[in-house]
């Protein structure tokens, strides 16, 4: 994603279809830190590894972690694919230090490829791929 000289491109576009959500966050999170300006499109297309059952399971006990006085000060329970994304990047950043969220803000997820982003050629991150 950086260019030979070091000077980083202006926004990277990453296609999302086909990768590993841990192995493609991984990757966009140094990115974020090194500076990179980020767009992941087509998030909805993202593999998860292991069995259908186990990963439904596992996301079931994650939407019960609530709260006990007030659920809804409790943790924010994502269900859009770009934004669960965008949180399995933030748990890899250090988001509460002024350097984390600047690298937060540099990355932009969505589901589709919106108008902006579809006439502009996409990345594939081979080491992501599933």
């Amino acid at each position: 994603m950086v260019s030979g000289s070091g000077i980083c491109a202006r926004r990277v576009v990453v296609d999302a279809r086909h990768h590993m959500l841990g192995r493609l966050a991984s990757i966009v999170a140094k990115e974020l830190l090194n500076g990179q300006k980020v767009v992941v499109v087509r998030c909805e297309e993202i593999c998860l590894s292991g069995g259908l059952v186990r990963q439904k399971m596992k996301y079931m006990r994650f939407l019960r972690k609530r709260m006990n006085t007030k659920p809804s000060h409790g943790p924010i329970h994502f269900r859009a694919p770009a934004k669960i994304f965008w949180r399995t990047v933030r748990g890899m950043i250090p988001h509460k230090t002024k350097r984390g969220a600047a690298a937060l803000a540099r990355l932009k997820a969505y589901e589709g490829i919106p108008p902006p982003y579809d006439k502009v050629k996409r990345m594939v991150v081979p080491d992501a791929l599933k």
